[in-house]
């Protein structure tokens, strides 16, 4: 369809009286007009391939915005596994640790993951999709050998090298890294020293959160479990979270604002 041709079937449903479409209609709300003006069945399905095309690009931006939210969360993956083997050790972050660190945030910025497997010969290949609950996916796909290091059989050898590529697939997807935990052999200071408190909102940020759950009559110390900030108060809140949570209590007031009219209304 041509540019020319979609700016025509646009124009020949915008004479429509303003009751009819919203201030900046979008081709659902055209498709909808077409359809109750009888429009023939070629311009139904060029608006429908618009429509498509304006979902999926609405699918893109709501991606790259839960993804920045998600980033936006500084999530650091511990290195929580030690190995030893034949002379070699090493430190790594396990799959349980790497799930565990960021599923939970993914579902609260509305999105999920999955993994596919696929073996061809020595090569396994491990792809990691992100999917965002409006339909738009990315996949950050790894392939390696089966890992033969230490004793392992045939099929020890192909799940470690799986779940080698799960892990890391997941935290490229979500631009995690991983952090080295120092040994507590009475050097707490130096913990103490890497792990540094998160800078906390602001008062003004604070003050605004504090009304937002007045007005929603929400219970602060159950907000904040909600948050898993790892904080008892608000004034403590990481200002990481803070757009998150003024989103969710602001979500909040718009629903019970629409509850309130529409018990008004009926």
């Amino acid at each position: 369809m041509s540019d020319n041709q979609s700016d025509n079937d646009t124009r020949g449903l915008m004479v429509a009286p303003q009751t009819a479409l919203s201030a900046t209609p979008t081709p659902s709300d055209l498709l909808r007009l077409a359809i109750d003006k009888g429009a023939d069945l070629d311009r139904l399905e060029r608006l429908m391939d618009l429509q498509a095309k304006y979902e999926a690009g609405q699918a893109r931006k709501a991606f790259t915005s839960a993804m920045t939210d998600l980033k936006s969360r500084n999530l650091t993956v511990r290195k929580d596994k030690s190995v030893a083997f034949s002379g070699t050790a090493y430190t790594h972050s396990s799959l349980a640790e790497v799930v565990e660190t960021v599923v939970r945030h993914m579902a609260d910025a509305g999105l999920s993951h999955r993994w596919t497997v696929a073996q061809e010969g020595k090569s396994i290949t491990v792809a990691c999709v992100i999917t965002h609950e409006l339909g738009h996916s990315e996949q950050v796909v790894m392939t390696a050998a089966p890992d033969d290091s230490g004793k392992k059989n045939a099929i020890q050898q192909v799940a470690s090298t799986i779940t080698y590529l799960q892990r890391y697939t997941l935290m490229a997807a979500c631009g995690l890294a991983s952090r080295d935990m120092p040994d507590d052999d009475g050097r707490g200071s130096e913990r103490q020293q890497e792990y540094k408190a998160p800078a906390a909102i602001t008062e003004d940020q604070a003050a605004e959160l504090s009304d937002l759950m007045r007005s929603t009559h929400t219970a602060p110390a159950d907000f904040l479990r909600w948050l898993n900030a790892g904080v008892e108060s608000v004034a403590e809140l990481p200002a990481v979270h803070f757009r998150r949570a003024k989103a969710a209590l602001e979500k909040k007031a718009e629903k019970t604002a629409k509850e309130v009219a529409d018990g008004l209304a009926a």
